[in-house]
């Protein structure tokens, strides 16, 4: 994902003006975030363009090889138009073929290279290229959510990152040598960006990390303090404040990255009572007992189908997505149809699939059994169209039904109809509500409402539905 950012900014004269390329997942969009809010709190202004910028920043990803391309090519175009680029984000940790930093190796005409998270290093580079205007005053940030700041995202929805780094060292996985170890943000911290955030208008809140479950593990499930009241560093009474906040709004909250821990168990029955989405992000990768091991991951697959069978009984409302690799290192064929066959019986409502990456810097670049790149691809294929069809048949059972529908479009107030997500549907990765013109000539609604609307129909991974 790539987007040149300009969210609105103050008019004061003669101010420097920073361009700035947001690319990869959540957790890197709110590192962006971060770095704008700095920024405008200190007097900079975001241009429209690279070109018309005194400095351009490029916030990269550096996970797998099409986004590392990705993430040079635009350095490299950023350094075309404008010349004067500073480099942050996973990238800016990875090193090059000679153990030097690859950004710097690849260009070195950028005027500085930092990580992850890393705002205070971002804010230093800029303030010794480009004179800050002003002492920072936060609250006179434009457009800001109070504590919370500066959001790229629509105002009707934000992400919420809990907790940076991650535990795990996953085969497959470099985040932990470009992030470091899980650091979970202070309770207190997380819960006054959620009510700044609620305060302002936002009706979705998406909790993000690398990994949602394991909040508060590094600092041993602490007790923290917020409005008086003691609350401990964990994800069940994190979540269970984040429902109470959002219920006098009306608001959501929805929960991604969530390993399937026995703990996740005790988050369920807030999902049954309608205190959080009845929606969880859940990464699996496989199920086959022999690949997990093989990818170091932290639960099996037969646990995984008894929990994801559990879940639904006490919640048959829950949708569940998650994330698969196929034609991993030394996947035999009996392990691959295990994974399909495991997609048919947990019934994933939502599956996105890679093909097997080399990744530099992965340990399962040395596992034995690297596959042709066509096996892995061949493979990929196939078990879309499975997931594909469970997801379709799934779809189907909410024909008829009547569901709420929060509006991210609406032409002329909605009376061309419009599009929205359900509870089921998180932003940009699942599918969408495609609502049609209302039968009624006095409904309306607009972006960011919450509208009723009854599906009428399927149309690939998306609903159909005319609002009531």
């Amino acid at each position: 994902m790539q987007e040149a950012i300009s969210p609105p900014s103050s008019s004061a004269a003669k101010a420097p003006t920073v361009g700035f390329v947001s690319l990869g997942c959540p957790k890197a969009l709110t590192d962006s975030e971060l770095i704008l809010t700095q920024l405008s709190a200190e007097g900079y202004q975001t241009s429209k363009s690279l070109t018309g910028a005194d400095l351009v920043i490029v916030n990269t990803c550096g996970f797998i090889d099409d986004a590392v391309r990705e993430s040079l090519d635009s350095i490299g175009e950023a350094l075309a138009e404008n010349g004067r680029v500073i480099v942050t984000g996973c990238l800016g940790a990875k090193e090059g073929a000679d153990g030097g930093n690859l950004v710097r190796q690849i260009h070195p005409k950028v005027l500085a290279v930092t990580g992850p998270h890393a705002t205070q290093e971002v804010m230093d580079a800029v303030h010794e290229n480009l004179p800050k205007p002003h002492d920072p005053f936060v609250d006179l940030i434009p457009n800001a959510f109070g504590v919370a700041g500066i959001k790229l995202t629509p105002r009707h929805y934000a992400y919420l990152k809990i907790s940076e780094g991650c535990n795990h060292r996953c085969t497959f996985c470099i985040i932990p040598s470009m992030r470091g170890d899980l650091v979970s943000r202070p309770i207190g911290d997380v819960l006054n960006d959620a009510r700044a955030l609620f305060e302002g208008g936002v009706k979705e809140l998406l909790v993000i990390s690398q990994d949602t479950s394991a909040y508060g593990v590094d600092v041993k499930y602490r007790t923290g303090f917020w409005d008086g009241k003691p609350v401990k560093t964990r994800m069940l009474d994190l979540v269970q404040a984040l429902g109470d906040l959002a219920e006098p709004y009306g608001a959501w909250v929805r929960l991604h990255y969530v390993y399937p821990y026995p703990s996740v168990d005790g988050v369920i029955p807030l999902m049954a009572t309608g205190k959080v989405l009845p929606y969880l992000d859940v990464p699996l990768q496989h199920s086959h007992p022999d690949v997990l091991k093989r990818m170091k991951r932290p639960a099996s697959g037969e646990r995984n189908l008894e929990r994801i069978l559990q879940w639904r009984a006490q919640c048959p409302e829950i949708v569940i997505r998650s994330t698969f690799i196929a034609g991993f290192p030394g996947e035999t064929e009996a392990e691959f149809q295990h994974l399909l066959d495991f997609m048919q019986e947990a019934q994933i409502d939502r599956a996105g699939c890679f093909a097997y990456s080399p990744v530099e810097g992965a340990v399962a670049n040395g596992i034995d059994g690297m596959l042709p790149a066509e096996v892995r691809e061949e493979r990929r294929a196939r078990f879309m169209a499975v997931a594909e069809q469970v997801s379709i048949e799934r779809l189907k059972r909410r024909i008829g039904a009547t569901m709420q529908v929060l509006v991210d479009s609406a032409p002329a107030l909605g009376r061309r109809g419009g599009t929205g997500r359900s509870y089921a549907d998180a932003p940009e990765i699942d599918g969408i509500v495609r609502l049609l013109a209302p039968q009624k000539a006095s409904k309306t609604f607009k972006v960011g409402d919450f509208t009723r609307a009854r599906i009428v129909d399927t149309q690939g991974h998306d609903l159909v539905a005319v609002p009531v």
